[in-house]
């Protein structure tokens, strides 16, 4: 990478950051969405892991965790071994199709947070529901390592409380971004080990932080329904423009 990509890394990661400290979610999103416009995506998905993964341990914390364990163990297992075994973006050559999915998965996931349909209630059902949304959740990660559908409206499902949905996210998205870190590190086309590769992950560190800090200051300011809207919207404009770059 050059000075330039370099900068606009940190600048990708201080804007999900951003996004991640308003609404408590996202980081993973808006970076690949973004990387996946000029970068490889197995490439994005290496610099993502270490950013999402050090702002999702803080979210970890909480009183729920053996009750959230007992009920989404199955869906955790299911996400990190069909991430880590699922075909997917494991070379340059399937860059187009990474990009064709990833697309397909902003665009839908932009729809379902502007349609805001009106969800059935999980809470009843067995744990065999979690391991298929799990499973689901993880083809879709191996393929665009964005890890929100279908298992965040799972979790709203749920009928979680906020606390307890906070802490399930937290632990749900450090299951998935371990999964990636296994995924990527093992492919040879991520560069993961170059000496490029390395101070992009810290500028994407550095930034992420960064946007986080200012996203939390701005919480109150942004975190209506308008600000929502507006992220939506540009989760579907981002997955068109994927969809035309892989076409």
């Amino acid at each position: 990478m050059n000075l330039w990509q370099l900068l606009m890394v940190m600048a990708v990661f201080v804007l999900a950051g951003g996004v991640k400290g308003v609404t408590g979610m996202g980081l993973p999103t808006v970076a690949m969405s973004l990387l996946g416009l000029w970068m490889v995506p197995v490439q994005a998905a290496a610099l993502l892991v270490v950013p999402s993964l050090a702002t999702n341990v803080a979210q970890c914390r909480g009183p729920h965790l053996r009750m959230l364990a007992t009920r989404l163990w199955p869906g955790w297992v299911a996400i990190f071994v069909v991430t880590v075994a699922a075909p997917g973006v494991s070379s340059t050559a399937s860059a187009d199709i990474a990009r064709l999915w990833l697309g397909a998965i902003l665009i839908a996931y932009g729809a379902w947070g502007l349609w805001r349909p009106v969800l059935p209630d999980l809470s009843a059902h067995g744990a065999w529901l979690s391991a298929v949304a799990g499973a689901t959740t993880g083809a879709a990660t191996a393929l665009t390592a964005v890890f929100v559908l279908p298992w965040v409206p799972y979790l709203q499902a749920l009928r979680l409380g906020k606390d307890q949905m906070v802490q399930a996210l937290g632990l749900s998205f450090t299951v998935a971004t371990v999964a990636l870190a296994v995924r990527v590190q093992a492919s040879a086309s991520a560069g993961w080990w170059s000496a490029s590769g390395a101070i992009a992950v810290c500028l994407a560190l550095v930034g992420a932080f960064a946007g986080l800090k200012v996203g939390e200051a701005l919480r109150g300011r942004l975190a209506g329904p308008s600000f929502q809207k507006a992220l939506f919207l540009v989760f579907i404009a981002l997955g068109l423009t994927n969809l035309v770059r892989a076409g």
